[in-house]
């Protein structure tokens, strides 16, 4: 069951001049050519893009935090956009994929890697969906696939969320989530999110108190991100559920603006023998990870993000 959130009977102005929008914004989604546009109220959450030729997977993007703005780089989908470095063309804003399927590469891009395929939607709500989708090997060969319920939520007037609740099937024959730091849940963040670069304006930190680089490869309950925007802190942090397996993750969180929820890549954050962070799934059996990924203005001592990540933890997977 969603939540709605609905407007108390007070008069318009006096919403506007007391409670800023975000409070009060209600979500909806617009099924529009292969995407679906998400609004808070009257303003742009996000675009999921689910069917579009020129991508292997389904992506976010773009994506507005509470103050209007921009969360994520915009290249690959807008070149030559200043202060943004053209590398990583598989680096999608928001995405979710693995490096190592059976085999298969669904991380990188390119015609010899998978491609995730949209199949169908299972359920539509005003702010959240239920979406099948095919994990496919470079001969369009059924690999695996997928079950997920994305959730859209105003938390409070400066900050924001989107839920993915992803459940992985072992559909057509035994599969194997191969151990690699190539994966999974991925964030491309704005160019001020950067720790390193000429327009390097970043700070980082996780739930265990790792700053700065040292993030990299860490294993931690939720890691974060922020910078100045404009004339104030703007922060990104990600949640890895409790109920998840192998949790706390870890997290292939780069310097450059890249983070990254791995629960597989023991070997490359650990040094531990390669295959050690192998998941196996016999045919017919599943697996569902949940992550949050937060969008807020302030950095996380501000943000409250130790206490948000608590409040989010308890809540209840959906049935």
């Amino acid at each position: 069951m969603h939540t709605i959130f609905r407007h108390p009977k007070i008069c318009p102005l006096v919403i506007a001049l007391l409670i800023p929008l975000g409070v009060l914004a209600d979500i909806s989604i617009l099924r529009e050519n292969g995407k679906l546009i998400v609004n808070a109220g009257d303003q742009l959450f996000t675009q999921y893009i689910y069917a579009d030729e020129n991508r292997a997977k389904p992506v976010f993007y773009p994506i507005l935090g509470p103050r209007g703005n921009e969360m994520t780089r915009n290249y690959p989908f807008e070149k030559e956009k200043e202060g943004e470095e053209a590398d990583h063309p598989h680096h999608t804003s928001l995405w979710y994929t693995h490096g190592m399927v059976n085999g298969f590469d669904f991380w990188a891009v390119g015609e010899k890697k998978g491609k995730i395929v949209h199949e169908e939607f299972i359920e539509m709500n005003n702010d959240s969906f239920i979406e099948s989708n095919l994990w496919m090997d470079p001969d369009g060969k059924t690999v695996c696939q997928d079950r997920r319920k994305i959730s859209f939520n105003i938390v409070d007037s400066e900050s924001r969320a989107i839920d993915l609740e992803i459940t992985l099937i072992a559909s057509v024959d035994d599969l194997t989530l191969g151990d690699t730091k190539e994966g999974s849940l991925g964030i491309r963040m704005a160019p001020s999110f950067r720790l390193k670069g000429k327009v390097a304006k970043g700070s980082a930190l996780n739930s265990d108190g790792i700053a700065g680089k040292s993030v990299w490869g860490k294993r931690a309950s939720w890691i974060s991100y922020w910078a100045p925007l404009k004339e104030e802190e703007i922060g990104i942090s990600l949640f890895d559920h409790p109920s998840n397996p192998r949790h706390p993750t870890w997290w292939h969180a780069r310097d450059y603006g890249l983070v990254a929820a791995n629960p597989f890549g023991v070997s490359n954050f650990e040094g531990k023998p390669k295959g050690t962070g192998d998941m196996v799934l016999r045919k017919g059996e599943e697996i569902t990870f949940r992550y949050r990924i937060l969008f807020h203005v302030g950095n996380p001592v501000d943000s409250e993000v130790s206490q948000k990540y608590l409040e989010w933890s308890v809540q209840k997977k959906s049935g």
